[in-house]
């Protein structure tokens, strides 16, 4: 498949020479739903400014659909769609006139435009209420007509970024059927942000995991999953014995079908293959050393323990985090791009 979005060596250093992409190099192939996955402040939004042409990246470059962002910033723009983190419609007016507004922002003509309304209210279920204004809308409501205006002029590639921050589980789940419904019907490419790992997993084809503005891998979420090497078996020890502690993960490393052990801030998260026989084991080895067990648990690998073997560390979630504080920035003009 063609790639329709293409960086190179792509890096944003924000003023006071904090660096919130540093050399991101990805493809993304036409259809498919491509996740960018990461940290509040790994470099995720700003790296989704700079493909939709409102942010200018500080070297490297990209062609999205075949324009490059810099150099045709307004081809980019026309291919286009973007729904961003906050959602942008107006409470004032109905949803139909939302869309009208954004279609005349296209310049539609009437007739296509009135057509095009029709289609994009059917596809994200908002037809009985496009007459009622957006303020009796409920949250799931409003994020689903913001993401009708990023479809009313049928873009090649449709930017969402985190599409379901701040909802709750049912309304998570409605909005990943819209989006998967999109990519089938519409035969759109959709290139998404998110920090939530089971999102990722469940809507994407393809992954980059990101932080502190680095790729550490690319993949699709069941080869990352299962490159990860087996069952993740999660040891914690007594806080009285923990001195005991890394002579025990010692023998433990040992043992047949013991693939990696990582070490995290309070645990152990030992890798291994058939994780429910290496469970007595490893209570055998504790014990010899005199050490104790306060938990152990097992699972099977998600996106979570893939961002864990690459990065060293758990999944962070930090609140006012440098990329969304210079994203907030840029939107509100108070710095120059």
């Amino acid at each position: 498949m063609p790639s329709i979005i293409k960086t190179e060596r792509l890096t944003k250093i924000y003023p006071g020479g904090i660096k919130a992409v540093n050399n991101v190099s990805f493809e993304v192939e036409e259809g498919e739903i491509y996740g960018f996955l990461g940290p509040n402040g790994a470099g995720k939004t700003t790296t989704i400014l700079m493909l939709i042409t409102l942010l200018k990246p500080t070297s490297g470059r990209a062609t999205v659909c075949g324009f490059d962002i810099a150099r045709e910033p307004s081809k980019v723009r026309e291919s286009i769609g973007y729904v961003s983190q906050d959602v942008a419609v107006d409470e004032n007016l109905t949803g139909r006139e939302n869309l009208l507004l954004q279609g005349r922002f296209y310049h539609l003509p009437k007739d296509v435009l009135e057509k095009r309304i029709e289609d994009v209210l059917q596809m994200v279920d908002l037809t009985d209420r496009a007459d009622h204004l957006v303020t009796t809308y409920s949250g799931g409501m409003r994020k689903r007509l913001d993401i009708a205006e990023g479809l009313i002029h049928r873009p090649k590639i449709l930017f969402v970024d985190e599409p379901t921050l701040g909802l709750d589980i049912q309304t998570r789940h409605k909005i990943w059927e819209y989006i998967q419904r999109l990519r089938k019907e519409a035969n759109m490419t959709i290139f998404l942000t998110t920090h939530y790992m089971d999102e990722a997993d469940t809507l994407c084809d393809r992954v980059s995991i990101i932080d502190y503005g680095q790729i550490k891998v690319v993949g699709k979420p069941n080869d990352l999953k299962s490159q990860v090497g087996g069952d993740i078996v999660t040891l914690r020890f007594t806080k009285a014995t923990n001195t005991l502690s890394e002579e025990a993960v010692g023998s433990i490393r040992k043992m047949p079908f013991v693939e990696n052990i990582i070490s995290t801030e309070d645990s152990y998260n030992i890798i291994a293959r058939n994780g429910e026989t290496i469970i007595p084991k490893i209570f055998e080895a504790v014990s010899r050393v005199g050490a104790a067990i306060e938990s152990i648990s097992m699972k099977r690998p998600t996106l979570d323990d893939v961002f864990l073997a690459y990065t060293g560390r758990a999944f962070r979630e930090e609140e006012g985090s440098r990329d969304k504080l210079m994203s907030e920035r840029i939107r509100f003009g108070r710095i120059r791009t």
